[in-house]
């Protein structure tokens, strides 16, 4: 592989490491479009994974004392667990288009309510309730799309946590679920020792840009951060309804 093809994708590795030490979300976003240009999407899909865990894992043990602030996610992940066995067997059969415009008019409507109502926000004990429902469907579409962050991001950005208690939030769901989809991968075929390896050298980008993210989002007022995940939210809308019709 040619020199600057590397550099190129080793840049959309920091970029998107850059945005989730931030925000604790739009890794793949930004780096996985970028990797499937030189890549198949499978071997994309694959790498990511791998560079998934270890920036997730990271972001937990970083933000680790926030644990007590998430009392919902116990349940959430629980049940995503279930969700993404459940979303495998039943949710596979559905059209992926169909699915990819439901999810994406779904995230349109919460970034409008937002906008509209910005002081929009579930209570703690509504989140305790829903966790489990909000887990089962995060999980089931994890499971049979490899897209969760519609429905779970969605609902842990309308608890209007802190950043910090946002951003563990968000890495235990991510990492949960990236956990569960490596042996998927290997089990499929997809995920072999060399991707792997290429996995695990891809994780040093990601990793170095993140602490310059943290940093930056550091200075920014919880409304601001507010509007930054909005805005990625927003960006995963667009992209969810233009392949859906793009089928």
């Amino acid at each position: 592989m040619p020199l600057e093809d590397v550099v190129l994708m080793a840049l959309a590795l920091g970029g998107g490491g850059l945005v989730k030490g931030a925000t604790g979300m739009g890794l793949p976003l930004i780096a996985l479009p970028i990797l499937a240009i030189f890549l198949s999407v499978p071997h994309a899909v694959a790498i990511m994974c791998v560079v998934g865990i270890a920036t997730n894992a990271l972001q937990v043990w970083r933000f680790r004392a926030d644990l007590w602030t998430a009392d919902f996610l116990p349940a959430l992940l629980a049940s995503g667990v279930v969700g993404i066995g459940l979303g495998t067997w039943l949710l596979a059969a559905l059209p992926e288009r169909m699915l990819s415009v439901l999810l994406g008019l779904l995230l349109v409507g919460y970034v409008v309510l937002r906008l509209i109502s910005p002081h929009f926000a579930l209570s703690r004990p509504a989140g305790r309730r829903l966790a489990p429902g909000v887990g089962l469907v995060a999980g089931a579409l994890q499971g049979a799309t490899g897209i969760s962050s519609p429905v779970g991001v969605t609902f842990i950005h309308s608890l209007r946590l802190n950043r910090t208690a946002h951003v563990f939030a968000i890495s235990a769901m991510f990492l949960l679920f990236s956990a569960v989809q490596l042996p998927a991968l290997a089990f499929a075929g997809v995920m072999n020792w060399p991707v792997f390896l290429q996995g695990m050298f891809a994780i040093a980008p990601a990793v170095g840009a993140m602490p310059l993210g943290a940093w930056l989002s550091g200075k920014l007022s919880q409304r601001a951060f507010d509007r930054l995940v909005l805005v990625l939210l927003a960006v995963v809308a667009v992209q969810l309804v233009a392949k859906g019709f793009a089928f």
